[in-house]
């Protein structure tokens, strides 16, 4: 059974129906570890060597956010600046090196309805073009790319929306694979 990491960056997570019904979900299923990486660094000092050993004891990772003004809520950028600087620019062959071909799953909630993410829309550009940069991290990192995982207007779905969703959420892990032999070297 695949370990699968999910790491969950919200700020006021809650106060989110979106994140937490993404949470509830998946939280029954076999080999998931869920982090509330807001919980555990509110301070924002990432424990560097404890999210090292986290990300090479798992099998699968998941970024869970929610967007915030077209990015990544700020913890995730430290996170990233901390982590994967550690591992690919200081310590590339003893844990850089060991997260090759590991599927990575973004799983993103947006404020904002689906039209808004078009090139007339409001915001100009569609969710998964504001994603690219964490495509561009996975892709240097030699991560496997999955499709994201978006939800649109998360603050006003109800409660039935938010449990399909989550039920979607729940079968796009399950079905997540291992590791992409073809990405590792």
């Amino acid at each position: 059974m695949p370990n699968t990491l999910i790491l969950l960056f919200h700020s006021d997570y809650a106060a989110s129906n979106a994140n937490r019904a993404l949470c509830k979900a998946v939280a029954e299923l076999p080999g998931i570890s869920v982090v509330d990486m807001q919980a555990l660094y509110s301070d924002g000092v990432i424990d560097v060597d404890a999210e090292v050993a986290r990300l090479l004891a798992a099998d699968r990772i998941v970024l869970q956010f929610p967007v915030q003004w077209y990015s990544t809520p700020p913890l995730l950028k430290t996170w990233q600046d901390a982590v994967l600087t550690r591992m690919f620019y200081l310590a590339y062959e003893d844990e850089g090196r060991l997260l090759a071909g590991k599927p990575v799953l973004i799983a993103a909630t947006a404020g904002n309805v689906p039209e808004a993410y078009t090139p007339t829309g409001q915001n100009r550009f569609s969710l998964r073009d504001l994603l690219r940069p964490l495509e561009a991290t996975a892709h240097r990192c030699g991560l496997a790319w999955q499709e994201p995982f978006l939800i649109y207007g998360a603050r006003k779905a109800d409660a039935e929306t938010l449990r399909l969703a989550g039920e979607h959420y729940a079968g796009r892990i399950s079905r997540l694979p291992r590791s992409i032999p073809e990405l590792v070297q």
